[in-house]
């Protein structure tokens, strides 16, 4: 099965003030990250808002995505959902319309346990020919370590694991517990070398939908063996993500793509909604961070 690698933006929604999807929007950021380098996209994650979004929305950026990206580069589509037969149906949708990959969080609020999450990622993996990315998020409310994700490895499809924690040593022992079979993909954008480091294949972040340049450094920089290159690179991303973070960070990263000539709205009500002065002050503290 396909292996994910290099660096993937979690692609933020474009929305209309209805929240339907702005189509034109999506495909000009697409091109946009293609033509700076990205190497794939995660879609309607958590910066993706897609268990905000509305069963007919998700299916839509879905297909939109897959098609105009035309296999370019792979589209990880992210399905889980608070009801899991809708869950199960985007997943056999991202199948049908010709995703490379589906993604799930954990299922959420009820505090489930290992064998429960074991068998939720089982069938999710059943219900689709393609691989299946666990998407380890500690905002779940469940902690996949090192000993579970090699488990749930075991399932046929799951194949990846997008680890968005900063224990570095458990994704270490999953290396190893996996024999480096299993394709890792770190999620913390302002580590992305720490995971490079760790053995991931790549990463998938929020920010590399404003700063591609600086994410892409770091990743060139550490495969051609220039690690002070490759920190100095991370040094960049940070100052910038350390802007961002005095602000709500999906919300944030959307206002600042509107500055930047991106329609891509709001974030899903009740979210924060920034106001225009908000936006100018957001983006301000971003270029004054090297953006």
């Amino acid at each position: 099965m396909m292996k994910f690698k290099g660096v993937m933006p979690a692609l933020v929604t474009p929305l209309n003030a209805d929240e339907t999807l702005n189509v034109s929007a999506l495909h000009n950021l697409l091109d946009d990250l293609l033509q700076k380098g990205a190497d794939g996209f995660y879609i309607g994650g958590a910066t993706g808002e897609g268990i905000a979004l509305r069963k007919e929305v998700r299916e839509q950026l879905a297909e939109e995505c897959v098609k105009h990206v035309n296999h370019r580069k792979p589209c990880i589509i992210h399905v889980a959902s608070t009801d899991f037969s809708e869950a199960i149906a985007l997943a056999k949708h991202a199948e049908k319309c010709g995703a490379d990959g589906v993604s799930a969080i954990p299922p959420i609020f009820f505090g489930y346990d290992e064998n429960e999450v074991y068998d939720y990622y089982k069938a999710l993996a059943e219900a689709s020919n393609l691989p299946m990315m666990i998407y380890y998020n500690p905002a779940a409310k469940f902690t996949v370590n090192a000993d579970f994700a090699a488990r749930a490895f075991g399932i046929e499809n799951v194949t990846a694991i997008k680890w968005t924690s900063s224990d570095y040593y458990g994704m270490l022992m999953l290396k190893d517990l996996t024999h480096g079979e299993m394709n890792i993909i770190n999620g913390k954008d302002e580590m992305l070398l720490m995971g490079l480091s760790a053995g991931a294949d790549g990463g998938i972040g929020t920010t590399y939908n404003i700063q591609m340049e600086n994410i892409k450094d770091v990743f060139t920089r550490f495969q051609a063996g220039d690690i002070a290159g490759a920190q100095e690179a991370q040094i960049k991303a940070d100052r910038i993500i350390r802007a961002l973070l005095r602000f709500k960070t999906i919300p944030a990263t959307k206002a600042a793509l509107e500055k930047m000539g991106y329609p891509v709205g709001n974030a899903v009500f009740p979210m924060k909604r920034y106001t225009d002065a908000e936006k100018d002050q957001i983006l301000s503290a971003l270029k004054a961070a090297g953006l």
